[in-house]
């Protein structure tokens, strides 16, 4: 028979040196197994669609998908990172302290070039309805793909440096074993939370009003001219539509994302992630991994020929000789 404080050990062995597990009602914890463990699962596997999708088929190889790539990439990783999220639901780490740090820091590295390709996602519509005329000669394939290299590139040097000391020595922290405790200097925090999370967030939130503003009046002007528009205009104005409903669509995905993330940083930057209760802290995490669950829901609605790509993955067609050559559009 296990004593109650052994039951409530992580180690229960180790009794002068095991951490306790965090108290909650069996139904919350359970509840949080199950919603984590749903999210995680259909994070990975609609991500992995759309990587597959822009990926294989060279119709889709353009600088505006190159972004939702990236942006797949890093919500795909983060699906795999929650199952590190769903061991820690019971206050307990059983993977050692060296896999504690690298655990915090791909996840930061993932969620700040996440955050990093939202602003890039938005500078792309930004030039796309603010700027159409030079949009083909300033948003070009090979500056698409040097910023994304860019974006990953500094967020994983920026939180490599951020975390050196607990990369030099994992665990040092820890006050008892079983704990994933990684501490951070509070300037360096600060410094870090308004790069990778306010500064990004004003940009995106600034350019996208610019972005809505200027999509109602062009939207606006082709309503009030439908009627005059000739043959030989008419291809001109299908490629204007296109841009909006891309802004459209991406802009959903900003908000989106700015839902879910929000009450997230929020907590982190007000310093009250002690003042929540259980279920509150619950539904924080969850929702702010639930976003990369949404993005590629949000492609299905919205993209005709990521509906048309996960009909030739799963039928696999797309084993076929040149079924990189099929007409997605």
């Amino acid at each position: 028979m296990k004593t109650l404080d052994e039951v409530e050990l992580c180690f229960p062995e180790l009794l002068n040196s095991s951490c306790r597990k965090t108290q909650r009602p069996h139904s919350v914890s359970m509840l949080t197994y199950i919603i984590l463990s749903s999210i995680s699962l259909l994070t990975v596997a609609l991500n992995l669609l759309v990587i597959i999708s822009i990926s294989h088929f060279k119709q889709l190889h353009t600088p505006a998908n190159l972004l939702l790539l990236s942006l797949a990439v890093s919500d795909f990783f983060v699906g795999l990172l929650m199952i590190f999220q769903i061991v820690l639901v019971d206050g307990c780490w059983f993977l050692g302290d060296l896999m504690c740090t690298v655990y915090y820091l791909l996840d930061y590295i993932i969620t700040s070039a996440s955050i990093g390709t939202m602003v890039l996602i938005s500078v792309d519509r930004y030039v796309a309805i603010c700027d159409p005329l030079h949009y083909p000669t300033k948003v070009t394939q090979k500056r698409v793909q040097v910023c994304v290299c860019l974006c990953w590139m500094f967020s994983a040097l920026s939180h490599s440096l951020l975390l050196k000391d607990n990369l030099k020595q994992p665990g040092r922290y820890n006050s008892c074993i079983g704990q994933c405790v990684i501490v951070i200097d509070y300037v360096a925090g600060r410094v870090d939370l308004f790069l990778s999370f306010i500064g990004p967030v004003t940009v995106i939130v600034i350019l996208y009003m610019r972005v809505f503003v200027v999509a109602v009046s062009q939207a606006r002007a082709m309503r009030s001219h439908i009627a005059a528009v000739t043959l030989h205009c008419s291809g001109k104005v299908i490629a204007k539509k296109s841009e909006l409903k891309a802004a459209t669509t991406l802009g959903v995905v900003v908000v989106v994302f700015l839902i879910c993330v929000c009450p997230y940083f929020c907590v982190a930057l007000t310093g009250q992630d002690t003042m929540l209760n259980a279920v509150a802290a619950a539904f924080v995490i969850c929702l702010f991994y639930f976003n990369s669950c949404l993005n590629p829901l949000i492609y299905t609605f919205f993209y005709a020929w990521f509906r048309k790509s996960i009909k030739l993955i799963v039928t696999l067609r797309i084993l076929q000789v040149d079924s990189c050559e099929i007409n997605m559009l």
